[in-house]
């Protein structure tokens, strides 16, 4: 991670932000594969880093839970048994497969955690990805229909072997969410709680906007423009977190539930939403639908914005932001 003067730099958002006085706290960790960054005012310094403590105990919680890496996690025990058995689950992880496929009913199938039947066999850091012959035979597995959930016995099925489930595109915007609940249960009013590119803002600064920054898809230190927010959550989504060029193709961790290949439509997704739940699904299936229909999508659904950068670099507004497509280089 760069940091320039107070510009601190994640994988898909830059964080614009004075501490010139003793009462902001901040700290920043890596849990669920990311940073994780908690900055609020708390007039007494203890117990602000007492919340921000309490904060990234949830984060590392919810990582335990929901890791499909970790052979410890209920999301692991979930792929490796839901195929031969019906599964009971935690309330928790029930709740939120549940609100996984009402996304994948709302984008059409453009959200689908089985993106994971096909997105498991990639390896980003290794340069790997399945040949076509593969992704063809695992490809009827991507189907969030293939998840059966029982909401009386609070139970979970796979209709098919080798599908498997990635809360990857809706964990952390949960996590974050979970993070901001914390903080207001402790009676603070002014913070911000981020996982990587999923973000939710608690107030203002004393009544000034959080000033939000999105990053240049091509340029690791660069900013495209900046935002100014307060009491919302904001997402982005784009094709430079996890990937590798191979012979002039990017391969990116975005994966089309249509293809089983990465979707190349658009470079980034930023949604801007009343919680990181939401925003945080929003970006990864706009990214997905494309330019046309994902900003129909996000001008149908109420309290909701997004801009969208193409292929090609070129800036696309939804309506509530009421700005016109500009090209960037």
């Amino acid at each position: 991670m760069n940091k320039l003067s107070r510009f601190a730099l994640f994988t898909s958002l830059v964080f614009v932000s004075s501490v010139a006085n003793a009462e902001w706290v901040s700290s920043e960790q890596a849990i669920m594969g990311t940073r994780i960054h908690v900055e609020l005012w708390q007039d007494d310094n203890i117990d602000g880093q007492a919340a921000i403590n309490a904060v990234m105990a949830e984060m590392r919680r919810i990582d335990e839970l929901m890791s499909p890496h970790k052979k410890t996690s209920a999301l692991y025990r979930i792929n490796q048994l839901a195929s031969q058995q019906e599964l009971r689950i935690s309330s928790e992880m029930f709740k939120l497969i549940a609100r996984s496929i009402e996304f994948s009913r709302l984008t059409e199938g453009a959200f689908d955690i089985t993106y994971a039947s096909v997105g498991h066999l990639y390896n980003y850091r290794a340069h790997k990805r399945p040949d076509r012959k593969t992704i063809k035979k695992q490809l009827g597995k991507i189907d969030f229909h293939n998840i059966v959930l029982d909401k009386n016995r609070q139970t979970i099925r796979f209709t098919h072997t080798g599908v498997f489930i990635d809360l990857g595109g809706i964990a952390k915007g949960y996590a974050v969410d979970n993070g901001i609940k914390i903080l207001q249960q402790r009676g603070i009013k002014s913070a911000i709680v981020s996982a990587g590119g999923d973000s939710r803002i608690l107030g203002n600064r004393h009544g000034r906007p959080w000033m939000m920054g999105i990053r240049n898809p091509r340029k690791h230190d660069g900013l495209l423009t900046r935002l100014p927010l307060w009491d919302t959550a904001l997402s982005t989504s784009g094709d430079y977190e996890r990937y590798f060029i191979e012979d002039g193709v990017r391969y990116h961790h975005i994966i089309d539930p249509k293809t089983g290949d990465s979707a190349r439509k658009l470079r980034s997704v930023t949604i801007i939403g009343p919680d990181a739940i939401t925003t945080d699904a929003l970006s990864t299936s706009l990214f997905i639908m494309g330019i046309e229909r994902g900003m129909a999508l996000a001008n149908q659904l109420p309290d909701i914005d997004a801009i969208m950068i193409d292929n090609k670099g070129r800036f696309f507004y939804s309506n509530g932001l009421q700005e016109p497509a500009t090209t960037k280089p």
